[in-house]
């Protein structure tokens, strides 16, 4: 492949940032400024986070309702619109009883995803679904038939990889063959913190700090890895067969049951592939570190930043243009990688609820969805289970939801 096709066809010398297909349609739609009313379910740190988004999106949403069984989150929740009057509910039940709401979002503890999308649906309000999507398989299996009940109803699931323009190029790439043959996937998100939330009363040790308890919680696979998980699902159309896993709590003795450490490895047979995919609280070096390994080069991946590092003989192949050497110049990083955006995007949870936003209109499943939420979470369930029981988890054709 030659220099001029490589960098045509993957963008790595735009100039502006061109919105792929879907998110460019959301945001040129007729009536596109239509206002969805929203309640949100769950006021702690990332549905906080969901209303500041909603913020920079008037024009789209108002939240209407806030929900939560702790007081001082609701308070939290209404300093930050404080122009904003809100109805405010302990009982998410009644919240839902409230015909003029459309649409909900859904940031609970995990265990409480699924009985709250279910009731959310059979009130008939649209559900933007934090991730992950539920707690184990078979909440994912029966949430699969439930939506499949309300065709006029959206349900989207919060893995904003899906959207992130960053992301979405990467796809591009590995599906227009930039990367080679991908053999190696390596993903971490550490930090040297324990993750936990202060408690001003121990009788709300276990609402505040769910996270840190199998009860209510996926761990850190949950939490944090399922986003890398989700993304090679997508960005390959594939999912794992088998996964292999260990984990522990390994450094802070405090009571909590979810692991610390952990690491698992998802063997994906069809594409030849192995994802290492890794989190600790205890040490922050890495931070959040996601790479993707090919025969012609490596992606390496932050937030909302990343590179192309091409193996030796891309790197000449860059080098040369019909046989003319350096007759358009590339802009290298001075780590030997060239940018893949030039410009920093947006969060991803503001593409995410514009996509929202466009399939509540249009009655069109949004990319992140029912079917490919409920994949991750098998991943991440079969994940966890490896861990716990010191065995290989193999993937049942009934995990097959398309």
């Amino acid at each position: 492949m030659v220099r001029r096709s490589f960098i045509r066809n993957a963008g790595l010398l735009a100039g502006g940032l061109l919105l792929h297909d879907e998110m460019a349609r959301a945001f040129s739609l007729k009536g596109a400024s239509e206002k969805i009313s929203v309640g949100i379910i769950g006021c702690g740190d990332r549905g906080r986070g969901i209303i500041d988004i909603m913020k920079q999106l008037p024009d789209r949403f108002q939240v209407k309702a806030l929900c939560d069984v702790l007081d001082f989150r609701i308070k939290e929740a209404q300093a930050a619109i404080p122009t904003t009057k809100t109805q405010n509910y302990a009982d998410y039940r009644k919240l839902l009883d409230d015909k003029t709401i459309q649409a909900v979002i859904i940031a609970t503890p995990l265990n409480l995803h699924f009985p709250i999308a279910i009731s959310a649906l059979d009130a008939g309000k649209h559900v933007y679904l934090e991730k992950t999507m539920t707690y184990n398989i078979s909440e994912a299996k029966d949430l699969v038939k439930a939506v499949a009940k309300f065709p006029k109803l959206t349900l989207q699931v919060g893995h904003q990889y899906r959207y992130t323009p960053l992301y979405y190029k990467v796809k591009e790439m590995i599906g227009k063959g930039f990367l080679g043959k991908v053999t190696q996937i390596d993903c971490r998100w550490d930090r040297n913190w324990n993750w936990r939330r202060p408690v001003s009363n121990p009788s709300l040790e276990r609402k505040i700090n769910w996270r840190m308890y199998k009860e209510y919680s996926g761990g850190l696979a949950a939490e944090l890895l399922s986003h890398q998980m989700d993304f090679i699902n997508w960005a390959f159309d594939t999912h794992p067969d088998q996964i292999i896993a260990t984990g522990g709590v390994d450094f802070y003795k405090d009571g909590r049951e979810t692991f610390d450490n952990v690491q698992a490895v998802l063997r994906y047979s069809e594409e030849g592939m192995i994802g290492n995919f890794g989190a600790t609280c205890g040490n922050a070096h890495d931070g959040y570190l996601f790479k993707l390994k090919g025969t012609k080069g490596t992606v390496s991946l932050l937030m909302n930043e990343g590179a192309f590092y091409p193996e030796k003989g891309t790197r000449k192949e860059l080098a040369t243009v019909d046989g003319t050497t350096g007759a358009t110049k590339i802009e290298w990083r001075a780590d030997g990688g060239i940018p893949i955006l030039k410009e920093p995007a947006k969060d991803g949870t503001w593409y995410a609820l514009n996509d929202f936003h466009k399939s509540i209109l249009t009655k069109q499943p949004p990319a992140s969805n029912v079917i490919t939420g409920a994949t991750t979470s098998v991943c991440v369930h079969l994940a966890n289970t490896a861990m716990d029981t010191n065995t290989v988890q193999k993937w049942n054709p009934s995990y097959n939801f398309s």
